[in-house]
């Protein structure tokens, strides 16, 4: 599953859920208002997290996907010395 539809799930799943709890309290308008107005922060801190430690993971794999991908290029390059050298002896 990709991280975009994981937080796009997480964020409808959220609203959806704290729509249905304040629809289904006995509040006042005023109660209810500020209810809608708490669950927006909560939904976007918690989102704002989300992001953030996907941010993380993805930041951790490109630096692991730098690493191999310097340590493939090193190896090559040996290989090429090698072969040259190896040419190079022949003649």
């Amino acid at each position: 599953m990709s991280a975009t539809k994981f937080l796009a799930g997480f964020l409808v799943g959220g609203a959806i859920g704290a729509i249905a709890g304040i629809l289904l309290a006995p509040k006042s308008g005023e109660e209810t208002r500020q209810m809608i107005a708490d669950s927006a922060k909560d939904a976007m801190r918690r989102a704002d997290e989300t992001v953030k430690q996907i941010q993380s993971k993805a930041d951790d794999v490109v630096s692991d996907m730098q690493k191999k991908g310097d340590e493939i290029r090193d190896r090559l390059q040996n290989l090429i010395n090698q072969q040259k050298t190896a040419t190079v002896s022949e003649e």
